[in-house]
């Protein structure tokens, strides 16, 4: 399977390039028809004790990030792309999110998680081909869907697991939530409620890594900081703005547009003038490139230029990952707009499945090897769930803890105890 994805020289100028060379397979595989009524899932359940598909295909030039890429698959001799250690550190990372993600929509469903739960199931290669590239000390800012990229940030499936729970041993101690997920030790910056409102935020703390190197004179600080968002967020002013600010600062950040085609019920193709996202980063002075962003190893050799690219000082990349998620846009969606067609296209495509195929085929994994693997996993997950349900809920003097800066005169009384304490407080007939 030849998985190498793209290819040039930095230029803020469109680079003429084939552009089958970053979205298609130049030996499709052959996928099995999904078996489960999720698209993607393969896991059991936790018990208690045909029409014709019209895919719109890109064309035109593409803004590539590196020659290093380029003089690999110009070889004559084929290589591989990953060690046995990275093949299998990367399968290990994808069926974590993908068993974890079915198991949230379990415990959803029976009532153990409230508020909207968006799922990650289908997208896998972006958060793993991106994140596991990073250093502990580079920052991830994420969406509401947010779940996968905490885990693939080194968040533990227990902190995410109970976070979803609204637990104290979540990693917001059972005040952020679903869409909320934070780890200051992990240098995950949060899930973010609405589209758009973490790019600034991303931005910021490329900035901040600049200033340190620039400024206080740190040498060693050659963070990089990854923006993930959605192609619906691509028509949103903070978009613009930030990747004009970080052109103009040359900041350390790589922008990552999971395009998954929907923007909760709207189509991306219906919704932008021009639905080619990458082309937007030469507009602002930054390479742009589109990849394939169900194949985990395209994914993982664009990343890999991106992020160097950014850590060498060279400024921003813009760059859209074609992908699909698996599940409606919450686990509230019933997923009756998309055409069956189409998201049988897309599961035909499901990127474990692509991943385990290359690693068999390339003698980098047994199946004994992988299937030791999942079982690890789905023992990692029941650890979580069991490890979230035993934990403790909040106290009510949590409630108002992280709301204000100085809480001191609606939070705390005269007597120096929370008036949330008072077990009149609840009834309005406390004096506040």
């Amino acid at each position: 399977m030849n998985s190498a994805s793209c290819a040039a020289k930095i230029s803020t100028q469109p680079f003429s390039l084939n552009p089958t060379s970053l979205t298609s397979h130049d030996n499709p595989l052959v996928f099995p028809k999904p078996t489960s009524l999720f698209l993607g899932s393969t896991r059991k359940l936790r018990l208690s004790s045909s029409s014709k598909l019209n895919l719109h295909r890109r064309s035109g030039t593409v803004v590539a990030v590196s020659d290093v890429v380029k003089q690999k698959k110009s070889k004559s001799t084929p290589s591989l792309l990953i060690t046995k250690e990275e093949g299998l550190e990367l399968y290990e990372d994808m069926i974590l999110g993908r068993a974890f993600e079915d198991m949230c929509a379990q415990m959803y469903y029976r009532g153990k998680m409230f508020g909207f739960v968006h799922l990650y199931n289908g997208q896998e290669a972006v958060s793993t081909g991106f994140i596991k590239l990073l250093k502990q000390q580079d920052s991830v800012v994420s969406t509401y869907r947010d779940h996968v990229h905490a885990l693939s940030k080194g968040v533990p499936a227990r902190a995410v697991m109970s976070e979803l729970f609204g637990k104290t041993t979540g990693c917001c101690r059972g005040q952020g939530g679903s869409m909320h997920m934070f780890s200051r030790e992990h240098n995950l910056l949060g899930g973010f409620a609405f589209i758009g409102e973490g790019i600034p935020v991303a931005t910021g703390a490329a900035f901040t890594s600049k200033y340190k190197r620039e400024i206080l004179k740190e040498a060693d600080c050659d963070h990089v900081t990854l923006a993930f968002f959605g192609d619906g967020t691509c028509n949103n002013g903070q978009f613009f703005e930030c990747l004009n600010m970080a052109a103009l600062w040359k900041l350390p950040i790589v922008f990552v547009v999971e395009n998954n085609l929907w923007a909760i019920g709207m189509s991306h193709l219906r919704a932008t003038s021009d639905p080619q996202i990458y082309k937007k980063g030469p507009a602002f002075g930054m390479p742009g490139i589109h990849v394939d962003g169900m194949d985990v190893l395209k994914v993982r050799e664009v990343a890999k230029e991106a992020i160097g690219r950014a850590r060498r000082g060279e400024g921003p990349t813009l760059v859209e990952c074609e992908t699909y998620r698996f599940r409606g846009h919450s686990l509230a969606d019933p997923d009756e707009l998309r055409d069956p067609a189409e998201k049988a296209y897309y599961a035909a495509r499901d990127p474990i499945t692509a991943l385990k195929k290359y690693l068999i085929e390339n003698s980098l994994a047994s199946e004994a090897d992988l299937k030791a693997i999942d079982k690890k996993i789905d023992e990692v997950v029941e650890d979580a769930v069991d490890f979230a349900d035993e934990s403790p809920v909040p106290s009510r003097s949590q409630l108002l803890e992280n709301v204000f800066a100085d809480p001191k005169g609606f939070g705390i009384g005269p007597d120096g105890r929370y008036r949330c304490e008072d077990p009149k407080f609840t009834e309005g007939t406390a004096h506040v």
